[in-house]
């Protein structure tokens, strides 16, 4: 309740804390066209004089537990294309790619399983990528960005040859958790595995992924070294750049909305190409510009986490 203090001169500190709510709160982020932003805010009320307050930002973490059996589930898709023109086809180029689970965690890396047939008379390239898409939605309009945010090239691949990946490495830089329950701004990742046939359009299959922030526990050694990491200190919030970045997507990378809307229905297309390559690759990944915040979770029906805040401190 709000009692009634007179204070005399000088500095005064009211330490506080208080407990989140228990529905599910919604990751903060910061994006292209909007972002989900928690404040925490302090009001000195005076008589006869104007309200003083002050405010700062409060980070939230919407826990996914990447050891859920939703996101242990394999994902295998093909796909072939038959390559040529109006007077002469070559033949088909045929792919299937897998990755052993749906989820991952942010500084992992992905072992990519995919078999390349070239039947055709071209020399192609097979590649893969991670995309992040986000989608707003407001006023009953849906507005969509939709960025590479980590990239591998694998060998070229002669007419009449065919390839195996056979767990192909492709690290996931420092990106936000997917947000997928909130009903304004979606936060999704997809695994796209293509190859570039000259003279002709992309063949593409997709994979779902979801970032969660909780490891995987089992999986090998260095998730459990992550898993202790990420208990100990939750260094994995800072965000840094990787210590050997991926190249900038070249222009033949980025999908155009007319192939990717053919290729991949159920993923929505770039907005805008040109607008990719004119900024960073992670110029719109969010940027936790404060200290670990205190967890919240969704996995722990009664959390015992007590967010506690640094003093407020006035000036009388």
């Amino acid at each position: 309740g709000e009692e009634n203090l007179i204070l005399l001169d000088g500095r005064h500190e009211f330490p506080f804390s208080f407990q989140l709510p228990q529905e599910p709160l919604v990751t903060s982020f910061t994006g292209k066209y909007g972002s989900i932003q928690y404040y925490v805010k302090a009001v000195l009320e005076r008589p006869a004089v104007p309200d003083q307050s002050v405010q700062t930002e409060l980070q939230i973490i919407s826990h996914i537990d990447v050891s859920s059996p939703a996101l242990l589930t394999p994902v295998l898709r093909s796909q072939e294309k038959m390559v040529g023109c109006w007077f002469f086809t070559s033949g088909p180029v045929s792919l299937s790619a897998k990755i052993e689970r749906k989820g991952y965690c942010n500084g992992e890396a992905i072992p990519i399983y995919a078999e390349i047939e070239n039947c055709s008379s071209r020399l192609i390239v097979p590649k893969a990528a991670i995309f992040q898409t986000q989608t707003y939605l407001a006023s009953g309009k849906t507005k969509t960005f939709r960025q590479m945010v980590a990239n591998v090239r694998g060998n070229h691949i002669a007419s009449g040859s065919t390839d195996t990946w056979n767990g192909k490495t492709l690290k996931i830089p420092p990106v936000s958790p997917s947000i997928l329950d909130c009903c304004i701004i979606r936060v999704e990742y997809s695994l796209a595995v293509y190859i570039h046939i000259p003279g002709a359009k992309k063949l593409m299959i997709e994979m779902p992924l979801v970032i969660g922030t909780i490891p995987c526990i089992g999986f090998s050694s260095r998730n459990s070294s992550i898993t202790s990491q990420f208990s100990m200190d939750m260094s994995w919030l800072a965000l840094t750049m990787p210590e050997h970045p991926e190249a900038p997507p070249n222009y033949a990378d980025v999908v155009s909305e007319e192939e990717f809307s053919r290729h991949v229905p159920a993923y929505p297309p770039p907005i805008d190409c040109e607008e990719q390559l004119c900024c960073p690759v992670f110029a719109y990944i969010q940027e936790f510009r404060f200290q670990p915040p205190p967890l919240y979770s969704e996995i722990d029906p009664h959390p015992a986490d007590v967010e506690e805040v640094q003093p407020v401190s006035f000036m009388i």
